[in-house]
């Protein structure tokens, strides 16, 4: 027995589906045309999350239309995507900036405040 997708749903996902698509390409274009490596950082840290979270959306409406499962399966790699995305970014950041720093690269980002510069 199949059951046809309306087209209400059908539309939605597709949509969903495309904005995700579209959100993940432009986090990957801010990669490869921002200047630094810091830079680069952002752009596709926010396109693959807001990206993933279009196409997983899309899923959902698509799977709880059709009946086929329950969306458990979306919400957990929701779950980890937001989880582990921010995690890599800032563990990147710390080894990048490490790696500068001890080179004494100018390419490293000024510090908004510290103490010592405060007291000196």
């Amino acid at each position: 027995m199949t059951m046809d997708l309306p087209v209400w749903a059908a539309l939605l996902t597709g949509f969903l589906v495309l904005l995700g698509a579209g959100l993940t390409l432009i986090g990957t274009i801010g990669l490869l045309r921002l200047p630094s490596f810091y830079e680069r950082m952002h752009a596709p840290t926010l396109g693959s999350t807001w990206g993933t979270a279009g196409i997983l959306l899309g899923s959902i409406v698509f799977f709880s239309v059709m009946q086929s499962r329950p969306i458990l399966h979306e919400v957990l790699i929701a779950a980890f995507v937001t989880a582990t995305t921010p995690v890599t970014l800032m563990l990147l950041a710390r080894a990048a900036l490490y790696r500068d720093r001890t080179e004494g690269s100018t390419a490293v980002p000024r510090r908004f405040s510290s103490h010592q510069e405060d007291a000196g």
